[in-house]
């Protein structure tokens, strides 16, 4: 596995670790999964806002993230809901009316692509993550530092 380091300054510098490099999961898709990806978070942003109101029970629904296989054969959609106080029922909700909703979305892409994939729905913690790795930058404690005899004498 290639980790990048950089020993002038240069990004691009490889050398052999046994490190896996840092890369972002959008550069292992390819350009048609992300196409399909996208098309699939708009679609599925208005099948929440107009046909799926009813299964929210007036919850904020955000699609953050759609992710395809290569095959697209299954779309997984991460969700996030405000307010979030019940987002384990909302869940199983989408999840118990996941053929209601790819229905909807079969009628929408049906020109677009051959094959509807299968929906899978996940929560997206990704904004409750930052707030807790916020909450513990806020909380620490750095003493000021102490100024040497050295940088005075100059």
């Amino acid at each position: 596995m290639l980790v990048y380091i950089s020993l002038t300054g240069e990004p691009g510098c490889a050398v052999r670790t046994g490190k896996t490099p840092p890369f972002n999961i959008q550069d292992m898709e390819s350009k048609r999964q992300q196409k399909v990806g996208r098309q699939i978070q708009k679609d599925l942003g208005e099948i929440f806002q107009k046909d799926a109101q009813h299964l929210t029970s007036g919850a904020f629904v955000t699609i953050t993230a759609v992710r395809v296989t290569p095959d697209l054969s299954i779309a997984r959609a991460y969700l996030s809901f405000l307010p979030d106080k019940n987002k384990t029922m909302l869940l199983e909700t989408i999840r118990e009316n996941t053929r209601f909703i790819r229905q909807k979305l079969a009628e929408r892409v049906r020109h677009q692509l051959r094959i509807v994939p299968h929906l899978q729905f996940y929560i997206d913690d990704t904004a409750e993550y930052a707030a807790k790795m916020d909450q513990l930058f806020a909380d620490l404690v750095i003493p000021p530092a102490q100024p040497d005899e050295e940088e005075d004498s100059y």
